[in-house]
């Protein structure tokens, strides 16, 4: 650990000394879960805030190259991108994983140069009956980029109501095929009821393996997500349970309805009260109030102010004005 400081603070000054500033990997560097809080190399909450891509099949995937990343880390100022693999939908994994795992891998690597995070997430509401594939995707990706700081796993996106035995099975089977060839990188598990019972997980977390934390999904304006899903996160966090919201909108669950912009800040204010890392759902064109994008924007980024949708013209604020 002596030593990885005293590179850390090598980079740091050979980076200000040339007038250039730190990435944030250099500045946070390898993430750890650590009494329940995910902390940065320094035993601080980083507190990483970004988008999350869309589904790498539709109209999303489009927006799966490098110029997205760069436009995204240097305009939006992000520094945390999660990576949506598709894997059931018809284009998805499960029919193409070699043309999706190049979408990945292309997207992932663009963020490591950048010096950001990125999730790596297993974007199936069934991944459970898809537990090989998701071993041998997994395997790969730990294989490629063990011992690197940037790379998050998520590897169930969204149960849907089936227990948290089912889950928790499924996901000690792909940590440990994860864990053979990367020991230290997190991993993001799901929860049942599209990432919702947190409060479920927190009495039975999964035990024996380290750096394990868990994901929370809601959408700020849905009639259905306030209170009561709120009082089920804050009973998780209370009891000790390591959390990242992996994703989020503004809008309501079917990623269309209402964006209202009085619940949608108090969201944003629980996230900030418990230094919560985020991911806001989504980066697409499709004509919907969770889109960030308007119809037909740009394929390589360099968008104007007038492509971004109300609610990428608030994220992008919340993001600049955050991240600092």
């Amino acid at each position: 650990m002596k030593r990885f400081g005293l590179f850390l603070i090598m980079v740091l000054v050979w980076n200000f000394s040339f007038g250039q500033q730190a990435s944030w990997v250099e500045r946070n560097g390898a993430l750890k879960v650590v009494g329940g809080k995910i902390l940065n190399s320094h035993g601080v909450a980083p507190q990483l805030r970004g988008i999350s891509l869309s589904w790498s099949i539709w109209e999303g995937k489009k927006y799966y190259n490098p110029d997205v990343v760069h436009w995204l880390y240097t305009d939006f100022n992000m520094n945390l991108l999660r990576v949506s693999m598709g894997v059931e939908p018809d284009g998805g994994y499960l029919q193409f994983p070699d043309e999706q795992e190049r979408l990945v891998l292309k997207t992932v690597d663009a963020a490591i140069k950048k010096g950001i995070y990125v999730l790596i997430d297993w974007h199936d509401h069934h991944a459970d009956k898809h537990q090989a594939q998701a071993i041998a995707f997994f395997s790969k990706m730990a294989k490629r980029y063990a011992g690197k700081p940037n790379v998050i796993y998520e590897i169930f996106n969204e149960p849907e109501q089936i227990t948290w035995k089912t889950v928790k099975d499924y996901a000690v089977a792909v940590i440990r095929a994860i864990r053979k060839y990367d020991t230290s990188n997190i991993i993001i598990v799901g929860s049942p009821h599209w990432d919702q019972d947190i409060d479920v997980v927190a009495k039975d977390p999964i035990q024996g393996f380290d750096n394990i934390a868990y994901s929370f999904h809601f959408y700020a304006s849905d009639p259905g997500h306030q209170e009561f899903m709120m009082g089920r996160a804050d009973e998780a966090l209370a009891a000790g349970l390591p959390v990242m919201v992996t994703e989020w909108g503004v809008g309501e669950a079917n990623g269309d309805g209402q964006f209202d912009r009085e619940k949608t800040a108090r969201w944003m204010a629980w996230m900030e009260k418990h230094q919560l890392s985020w991911a806001n759902w989504n980066l697409t064109d499709k004509k919907e109030t969770t889109a960030l994008l308007e119809p037909n924007a740009p394929t390589n980024g360099k968008w104007t102010l007038e492509m971004l949708s109300p609610a990428g013209q608030y994220i992008r604020t919340q993001l600049r004005t955050l991240n600092k």
